[in-house]
């Protein structure tokens, strides 16, 4: 059996900078650490963590019982005033935004300023989403479809930023993108979509589309494994998504003769090395 390994499976830039931060405040930091939500979308990364002792601050109600210790700000950010309300509790605050969130954060706030409608496509269920939906004073709209866009009710004569959340599918985004040129109201788009997940779900899509099976390793609640998975499925039919060895069935594979494997942003690499070298002994 031949197996093809995608060159960008496994930590973006973003992730790996937060989790390598969150490994800094348990070795220096002030105890106890915290993060503001799952640090990454990865069970078995923040389980680690766990173990090393970083507790999880899951609601905005638990943050108000936070007085001590360090509280780190996860790679997806939070809103404006979440994070302005973490400044006030006198904890040491570490900030582990992706950079690449933190510019869109910077596009949502002037667009605030200058009295624009903010338009994220992106789901408006992510925390990154409404991360940056809180940076923004005015009005302010997540789509996730053309068709989404297509039914938002914006006066002819308003100024309208469009943005896209830095893991959003590039080829629906550029959908997305075509119909909002058409519309009546002053536009300017900012293709936010990070260089890393263009990267990814292109190799993916190229990957899919010359092997008999793909295998897409990721969190369940990793926004952009689902995507890799959307966009495998659609170029290979026998595309199987896991987060771990555990949940791989090897008897579909016999009558494989080429497997794709790739992984999401937020997947330690060991648990791809783990993944590629079981299917390259057991087949």
């Amino acid at each position: 059996m031949e197996i093809i390994k995608a060159k960008s499976a496994g930590f973006c830039f973003g992730v790996k900078r937060a989790v390598d931060e969150v490994q800094k405040q348990i070795r220096d930091g002030r105890k106890p650490v915290y993060t503001y939500g799952p640090i990454i979308h990865n069970e078995q990364v923040v389980n680690k963590l766990a173990a090393q002792g970083v507790r999880v601050i899951r609601s905005e109600e638990e943050l108000d019982q936070i007085h001590e210790g360090t509280i780190i700000i996860r790679s997806h950010g939070v809103p404006e005033r979440i994070q302005k309300k973490m400044e006030s509790l006198g904890v040491n605050l570490v900030d582990a935004t992706c950079p690449f969130v933190k510019k869109i954060h910077e596009i949502a706030r002037r667009t605030g300023e200058n009295g624009d409608i903010l338009i994220i496509a992106g789901n408006p269920n992510h925390p990154e989403v409404q991360g940056i939906m809180g940076w923004t004073k005015g009005e302010v709209y997540a789509v996730e479809s053309p068709e989404e866009l297509q039914n938002l009710k914006i006066p002819e004569g308003r100024k309208a930023v469009l943005v896209a959340q830095t893991t959003f599918d590039k080829v629906k985004f550029e959908d997305i993108v075509e119909i909002f040129a058409r519309t009546r109201y002053s536009s300017y788009v900012v293709n936010t979509v990070c260089n890393a997940t263009d990267e990814r779900q292109t190799e993916a899509r190229e990957i899919a589309q010359k092997v008999d099976a793909m295998v897409v390793i990721g969190g369940r609640h990793s926004s952009n494994t689902q995507k890799l998975y959307h966009i495998c499925s659609e170029k290979c039919a026998n595309t199987y998504f896991i987060e771990t060895l555990v949940d791989l069935d090897l008897k579909p594979f016999q009558s494989y003769s080429r497997v794709g494997i790739t992984a999401g942003a937020s997947t330690p690499n060991s648990i791809i090395e783990e993944v590629t070298e079981h299917v390259r002994i057991k087949l």
